[in-house]
């Protein structure tokens, strides 16, 4: 498995424990995180207030059910689950767009499809 590929296993692995520390490691300091049609984040400040959030309770599941890289671009596509606050289970699918900027991610866009 490749540098980068590795690098966005830790960083969901980050998600999975909470660990803001593991996945802002990850990330480039001027990092944007794209999420479209909910929001667009740029640093790594802006980016650990959206790791947790406060309509959630726990920790995701995150299931990656592949890893497609190529010129610097890592494409993560699975599943997850998590419970909102209200005691729901907000089930989804993912695809998460990874551009790295040396060794570090520079960008990330998050497409979410919640499912049945």
């Amino acid at each position: 498995m490749s540098a980068q590929k590795q690098l966005v296993e830790r960083y969901f692995e980050g998600f999975r424990r909470g660990d803001h520390t593991m996945i802002l490691a990850c990330l480039n300091d001027d990092v944007i995180w794209d999420l479209p049609g909910f929001r667009h984040l740029a640093g790594k400040a802006a980016f650990d207030g959206e790791i947790e959030n406060p309509d959630f309770t726990g920790r995701p599941t995150l299931t990656i059910d592949r890893l497609v890289e190529e010129a610097g671009t890592v494409v993560a596509i699975g599943s997850g689950e998590a419970t909102q606050s209200g005691g729901a289970v907000f089930r989804f699918a993912y695809c998460d767009v990874f551009t790295f900027d040396g060794e570090l991610i520079g960008r990330v866009e998050s497409y979410l499809v919640p499912l049945a």
